[in-house]
């Protein structure tokens, strides 16, 4: 597999280099310093996986989904220092496939490129910690529909996020909002759609990471 290594830190794209080259299915075909260096190095070069620290020096989480819209089928690895739960997701959100810590073990981030190219997702044990934590379930997350654009939710919307938080059937809020129950429905689906998970606990996921409740009233209702 192609790979290229994205990092202003010198320091660290030789110790990734290091450890890559010791891989014999594995070739580095460029090392980015930039965004703008990264770019052009897709472009020239092409490859499979781009192994990033996007919070380093010169670049910024917005060159993956730039890279993705002209390329597909380039696949990202992050690589970073500790982040927190938010940022892993909008991470996700942006078109990071696989995400690591700098001080996991080297054998993690051997596994995160080569389960990366087969096509499935890999998070080390330190960042699934961190999710859970927050009460976030990787699996709550509906990463095909995520893209780059902005989520936008009406007022309206926003409301009946609330609702479903405290636990709300559809019933009820159709009930308290004077509305019928497949207008609720309709709406729950579009939000769903729009924050891109797949169901009420994905929902609630939202709801507390926005402080549109707080983690501590929150139930988990089903869904309906």
């Amino acid at each position: 597999m192609k790979i290229i290594l994205a990092d202003s830190n010198e320091l660290v794209r030789v110790g990734m280099r290091t450890v890559l080259n010791n891989e014999s299915n594995i070739e580095i075909v460029g090392e980015a310093t930039s965004s703008d260096v990264l770019f052009s190095l897709v472009a020239n070069f092409g490859t499979d996986i781009v192994l990033i620290d996007y919070t380093s020096p010169g670049f910024s989480i917005d060159i993956i989904p730039k890279v993705i819209s002209k390329f597909p089928n380039v696949k990202f690895v992050a690589i970073t220092p500790e982040q927190s739960a938010q940022t892993l997701v909008d991470a996700l959100r942006s078109g990071v496939k696989s995400y690591v810590k700098k001080d996991c073990d080297i054998s993690e981030i051997i596994n995160s490129v080569k389960e990366t190219a087969n096509g499935n997702k890999f998070f080390c044990g330190q960042l699934l910690e961190t999710i859970q934590r927050a009460h976030i379930n990787v699996e709550d997350i509906d990463f095909e529909s995520f893209s780059c654009e902005p989520v936008l939710l009406s007022e309206r919307e926003n409301q009946i996020i609330v609702f479903i938080a405290e636990g709300k059937t559809n019933a009820q809020i159709a009930e308290t909002l004077f509305l019928s129950n497949h207008t609720i429905n309709t709406h729950r689906k579009n939000i769903m759609a729009k924050l891109g998970v797949k169901n009420t606990a994905g929902i609630v996921m939202y709801a507390v990471k926005t402080d549109l409740i707080s983690p501590n009233k929150f139930l988990f209702a089903s869904d309906n």
